[in-house]
């Protein structure tokens, strides 16, 4: 078993971190404090744009929900009459300059959450390594009043005016300690400063608000017009795959409508190529949205998503859009 595959279950299981692993998090805890040191000692300031910023991310390795979160802000935020936008790092992308997402944008070159936002909502989105300059290239371009960022809890260099964090209801926190013996970004006590704590699944707790992800219809690759409900799969063995940071919730939730499910693990953002999906039977393949957008190009007749959709209190989104009216900068 290699590194990668033991660090989930050092992270969440009973396994305890090697002593090597726990000597390396002093060096991390050095190279965060030396990031943000000058921000937290005044030397640089976090730069302002002109319309108020959200922040969504998590402090832990892996997903959380995130991106479904994102897409529920940035519909609910568009019916209670605002223009949202949305900026993200976009993982294996934004390296270089900063750019817009367009009709031939591609998840390679673009990463593909931020692909899957721009497809699930029509917002314009930018990516880039500096999220200050995605977010002023999306505002000379288009005529946003609030900003969406995608990820982003530990980019110091952006003012932002509202944070939320996305927790696993199921695995928290793990083991509670910072990487690498750990899957914690920052200490459990950044907590405490972030507005607005979201659950994903199990059971929220004082102060989180809870949200579930629904994900009841099944779409064709080969054409999206082409839909069935979930539950016709029922019963029937499939071919799952899931490149995502937690595939075993996607695997679960197969499960929990009755599905027959092979699992296809894959690592975060994989690069999938038309072999991988090659099961050599006529087992259906379902598969998250998220890798869909990567897989379109060489689909079979019997390939399908399961889109997921972020369900939560309308009280919050309320509470998200009054802390983010112009007004309150």
């Amino acid at each position: 078993m290699t590194l990668a595959q033991r660090l989930p279950e050092i992270w969440y299981g009973a396994e305890p971190p090697p002593l090597w692993l726990r000597a390396l998090v002093p060096i991390y805890r050095a190279l965060r404090a030396l990031h943000r040191t000058p921000y937290a000692l005044g030397w640089k300031q976090p730069q302002r744009l002109p319309v108020p910023v959200i922040v969504v991310g998590n402090i832990t390795v892996g997903g959380t929900g995130k991106t479904p979160l994102v897409i529920a802000l940035v519909e609910a935020l568009r019916a209670r009459g605002r223009r949202p936008g949305v900026i993200s790092r976009g993982y294996g992308a934004g390296q270089g300059a900063a750019q817009l997402l367009d009709g031939t944008s591609a998840a390679t070159h673009v990463g593909d959450e931020p692909l899957l936002i721009r497809e699930a909502t029509g917002a314009p989105v930018a990516v880039g390594r500096d999220r200050v300059a995605a977010a002023r290239l999306l505002l000379s371009q288009h005529d946003c009043d609030v900003i969406v960022a995608d990820d982003g809890l530990q980019h110091v260099p952006l003012f932002r005016n509202v944070e939320i964090c996305v927790i696993d209801g199921e695995r928290r926190f793990g083991n509670g300690l910072l990487l690498p013996a750990g899957p914690l970004r920052e200490p459990l006590a950044r907590l405490d400063s972030i507005d607005f704590r979201v659950c994903n699944g199990g059971e929220a707790r004082e102060g989180e608000v809870s949200m579930r992800l629904l994900g009841d219809t099944a779409v064709s690759l080969n054409d999206p017009t082409v839909r069935k409900p979930l539950h016709e799969f029922a019963g029937h063995r499939v071919h799952a795959v899931a490149g995502i940071g937690n595939p075993a919730r996607f695997f679960a939730s197969l499960r929990a409508a009755g599905i027959d499910v092979v699992e296809h693990p894959f690592p975060d953002h994989y690069a999938f190529k038309a072999e991988d999906l090659d099961f050599d039977d006529t087992a259906p393949v379902l598969m998250t949205a998220k890798d869909a957008i990567k897989c379109c190009a060489f689909a079979r007749a019997d390939d399908w998503q399961v889109p997921v959709r972020a369900v939560l209190p309308d009280s919050f989104f309320d509470a998200v859009e009054l802390d983010n009216r112009p007004t309150g900068l």
